[in-house]
């Protein structure tokens, strides 16, 4: 069968978005989501994410990991879904859309040609400090460290290490290691189902903004990334933390057909 597909980014992270409305995508076939991804053998890509109907929202967003396993939340296929969306005609400048983790709110904005997605993100409500660090959940679990610069710093290789190491409530986790600047923070991440690092992670961005919330006393940060800056900010109540947007740019990259 040829597939129709569109390729997206976010800051670097990339993704196969397929229009899936009419449920021909054989999605329980891992092999075939892995292929796709394969950056030798496929498409190449850090995940494969459908775009499907839902009754109670604009559309549903079911996200693959690159190993072919569904994954948790993504923030920036989320952000990159609301682009194909537009791009797609089913929305304006604002969406409502249904994710692993529960319902979403999306703003867009043109710019120079450019989309910027804003990603309204699930409530932080509890963060656990172990080795040296904080796990927390914010729509995927990660473990957010701190460290002195990111200069000759090797995230896989250190990320890999934790990645088999620490657990937030029995699941594994993604591994960020973030350095502060002034007022801006540096974020690498290690994802799992991708086992490596990538260009960038939205619900590892925002891990990071919350746990240097602790340190810094703020609730809005600029982030940069291997792939690109993101912006986080969200709003404090004693220990949860809700109300929380994650934006940045999101790009078609091309559309293209594989078989599959």
């Amino acid at each position: 069968m040829n597939l129709i597909f569109s390729k997206y980014q976010g800051t670097g992270n990339d993704f196969v978005l397929v229009d899936n409305r009419e449920g021909f995508f054989p999605k329980e076939n891992k092999q075939i989501i892995s292929k796709i991804c394969d950056r030798r053998y496929g498409v190449g890509a850090d995940g494969l994410i459908l775009l499907e109907k839902s009754s109670i929202s604009d559309f549903k967003m079911i996200y693959f990991n690159s190993d072919g396993n569904e994954g948790s939340m993504c923030g920036n296929g989320g952000r990159c879904i609301v682009a194909f969306a537009h791009h797609l005609e089913l929305i304006a400048d604002k969406t409502k859309f249904i994710a692993i983790d529960g319902e979403h709110e999306a703003k867009i904005e043109e710019r120079d040609d450019k989309i910027i997605v804003s990603l309204k993100m699930s409530d932080v409500n509890e963060i656990e400090e172990q080795n040296d660090g904080y796990a927390l959940n914010s729509g995927s679990p990660h473990f957010v460290k701190f460290i002195e610069t990111h200069d000759n710093f090797d995230t896989a290789t250190e990320g890999h290490k934790l990645r088999h190491s620490i657990k937030y409530k029995e699941d594994s986790v993604n591994v960020n290691f973030v350095s502060i600047k002034e007022d801006t923070l540096t974020v690498s991440t290690f994802e799992r189902g991708v086992e490596d690092e990538t260009h960038s992670c939205g619900t590892g961005v925002t891990a990071a903004a919350i746990c240097a919330s602790k340190k810094l006393n703020k609730d809005k940060f600029k982030i940069e990334t291997k792939g690109g800056t993101l912006e986080v900010c969200f709003n404090q109540t004693d220990s949860s933390y809700n109300n929380i947007w994650l934006k940045a740019e999101a790009e078609k990259v091309f559309v293209g057909a594989t078989i599959i």
